[in-house]
């Protein structure tokens, strides 16, 4: 008759490719996936669609990282869209837009969301 060696314990299979693969798909779908909600701003940028010459007076808006000045006179944030309109003619005249002292883009956001809301079509940022 045969004769076998001795039983040898049962191997139990290693989960390690398993929790692998497991892994990647997880970062997969992390990377692959939009959290929030997408916005679109329309925005002019400085020198581009020129079809009308800039007229009135200077409409500068510095946004910086704790608050926004127009036209170098510091602005409470209630009053930009009032300090702005005192600006303007119509809602389409250019608005200039301009970064200060490393103000993050969500501030920029903010604030040219405000003048959108207020009616303000056409912003213009420069660098």
């Amino acid at each position: 008759m045969f004769a076998f060696g001795p039983p040898r314990p049962r191997r139990k299979p290693s989960l390690t490719p398993m929790i692998d693969v497991v892994f990647l798909l997880l970062v997969f779908f992390m990377l692959a996936a939009r959290f929030g909600q997408d916005m679109h701003l329309s925005l002019n940028v400085a020198g581009e669609g020129a079809d009308a010459p800039y007229r009135g007076p200077p409409r500068l808006v510095d946004v910086l990282p704790e608050g926004v000045k127009v036209n170098g006179v510091p602005v409470a944030p209630g009053d930009l869209v009032a300090e702005v309109a005192a600006l303007t003619e119509r809602p389409e005249d250019t608005i200039v837009l301009r970064a200060r002292d490393a103000a993050s883009l969500q501030r920029m956001v903010e604030v040219m969301q405000r003048l959108k809301t207020a009616g303000f079509s056409r912003l213009v940022l420069v660098e």
